[in-house]
């Protein structure tokens, strides 16, 4: 038993290994001291990450990803709770083909999600606007709101609000004082996730964001077709990292839910 388990640990690490390899090697090359990206680099240098800091294109970039961000967390979290919440507490017919609609843009195509949102969005004047590509993100964020609020209200027990409705509760109280406590964690990991896919989404800001709009996976874009510099990889890393340090604040409050 123990000999199997040791094999199935050694396994995973090097399925772990095969998978970040190419992130691993991407951030020792973002160390070179030259524009030349050989492997390994010809000494260590932290020369692209102060020309990340320090340029005006990528700091807009970076601004720009972060105001994105956060504004369809806002947005995709608000609506996604009150969805998780619409459907775990309604007893209504056809709540798993809802449930199925809601999550089908994490398995449609992001080009297919990307061209038909181009449409629809121009056709209301909203297409190459902030709104515009805040509203996008949130479509494919909001998902995964729905999913992780909708595993933490299994465990919800309604009673609760029923019990706060006869003590003199309003709805909104109950739903404030009573639901929303109980299921933080849900909804906390729903939105670190909305925020890290805002924050990595390319295909749909490629063809909602505005020529001004320059996000940062659209600016590594940008550096890959005029010029590469080391400064893409550099960008990479704090990206990796970021997304690092979002995974270990969801399994956190997944712990916290448990």
């Amino acid at each position: 038993m123990r000999v199997g388990r040791a094999a199935l640990a050694a396994t995973a690490g090097l399925v772990l290994l095969f998978l970040v390899a190419p992130m691993l090697a991407a951030m020792i090359l973002s160390l070179s001291p030259t524009e030349l990206m050989a492997f390994p680099p010809r000494g260590l240098s932290l020369r692209w990450y102060e020309d990340f800091l320090t340029s005006s294109r990528w700091v807009l970039a970076t601004r720009n990803s972060l105001v994105v961000a956060a504004a369809t967390t806002v947005v995709a979290t608000l609506l996604g709770t009150m969805a998780a919440v619409g459907l775990h507490l309604g007893r209504f017919p056809g709540r798993g083909a809802i449930v199925a609609l809601l999550t089908l843009p994490m398995v449609t195509p992001f080009i297919v999600t990307a061209a038909s949102m181009f449409f629809a969005f121009s056709a209301i004047g909203i297409a190459g606007t902030l709104a515009g590509l805040v509203l996008g993100h949130a479509v494919i964020a909001v998902p995964f709101v729905v999913i992780s609020v909708l595993a933490t209200l299994r465990t919800f027990d309604a009673g609760l609000l029923r019990a706060a409705a006869s003590l003199g509760a309003s709805p909104m109280q109950g739903f404030l004082r009573v639901l929303v406590p109980l299921a933080w964690p849900g909804i906390a990991a729903g939105a670190i996730f909305a925020f890290a896919t805002s924050l990595d989404e390319f295909v749909i800001t490629l063809f909602l964001a505005g020529p001004g709009q320059f996000t940062l996976p659209r600016q590594m874009y940008a550096n890959v077709r005029e010029y590469t510099t080391p400064t893409i990889l550099a960008a990479a890393t704090l990206l990796f990292l970021a997304s690092t340090l979002f995974l270990l604040a969801t399994e956190l409050l997944r712990g916290r839910r448990r």
